[in-house]
């Protein structure tokens, strides 16, 4: 089967994976390259070249970027990655996605699951798997969940990174996400992060009960200009509140819930209990 008729068989209004591929295409077919040139001008394989002119292999930025250098397109390439990137995502989430990579300070309370910024990679793709099995998403939409959350987590490698205070609730450690392997690596890398100086882990027991003041996750993002704005979620989208009252309120309770919770020192005492556990 041709390229061509491979790449129509994609509903190009519904799909920015396609949308990309396309324009790569047209692209490279306006400077006369063929996929081997166009591979060598980006530092890439010709087969890479043709998978993502095919939509089938997701895209990373580096690899919109690279493009924009090559084809000197001043930022279009990029501009559609982003597009890819969050069509996926669940609604409002982008919104948010662009605050916390301004932020400068960063407090998440986190149920059942490790927070996004602190998933390994293998951990992120269990959970999407699992969406997958479940029928709730492509495993091209997983491809792009997975590869966008690799993508926010540059954030903690900046030369001068956000302030990060996390609050775990005891249920994201006790949940083997990808089975025995997976969430012992998952262990290993939560404890590492926690020697960083700008990271703040600690764990919201059990025991504190009906004392604990969140039901459902929250994020509260401290931005440059020093406004403070709080993401939640529902089942079906996400919202950023910008309220003060409402703002001013959970601040009051996530200081509340960091008294509360375990120390640093006890709640590294009970990650590695729980990897214990699992060994």
């Amino acid at each position: 089967m041709s390229t061509l008729v491979e790449t129509q068989d994609h509903d190009a209004s519904v799909s920015p994976l396609v949308r990309f591929g396309q324009e790569l295409r047209r692209s490279r077919r306006a400077m006369r390259w063929s996929q081997a040139e166009l591979g060598r001008r980006m530092g890439y394989s010709d087969a890479m070249i043709s998978y993502i002119e095919r939509a089938k292999k997701p895209v990373t930025s580096n690899f919109a970027i690279k493009a924009d250098e090559v084809f000197q397109t001043g930022g279009t390439f990029l501009e559609l990655w982003r597009r890819y990137a969050r069509a996926s995502l669940l609604e409002g989430f982008a919104e948010f996605a662009d605050a916390e990579a301004r932020c400068r300070r960063l407090r998440t309370f986190e149920l059942g699951v490790i927070p996004g910024l602190f998933q390994t990679e293998a951990y992120a793709t269990a959970l999407e798997t699992a969406n997958i099995r479940r029928g709730s998403l492509t495993q091209e939409q997983a491809d792009e969940r997975v590869a966008f959350l690799m993508q926010r987590q540059r954030l903690l490698d900046q030369k001068a990174p956000p302030t990060i205070h996390a609050v775990l609730d005891q249920s994201c450690l006790l949940r083997p996400i990808g089975g025995r392997a997976v969430m012992l690596n998952q262990l290993d890398h939560l404890e590492s992060l926690a020697a960083h100086p700008n990271i703040t882990i600690q764990v919201a027991p059990f025991e504190l009960a009906e004392q604990r003041p969140f039901v459902l996750p929250l994020v509260l993002l401290t931005l440059p200009d020093r406004s403070v704005v709080g993401y939640a979620e529902s089942q079906l989208r996400g919202y950023l509140e910008r309220g003060r009252p409402t703002i001013a309120g959970w601040e009051e309770d996530y200081d509340q819930l960091q008294v509360e919770s375990l120390s640093t020192a006890a709640s590294l005492t009970m990650i590695r209990a729980v990897r214990k556990d699992l060994e």
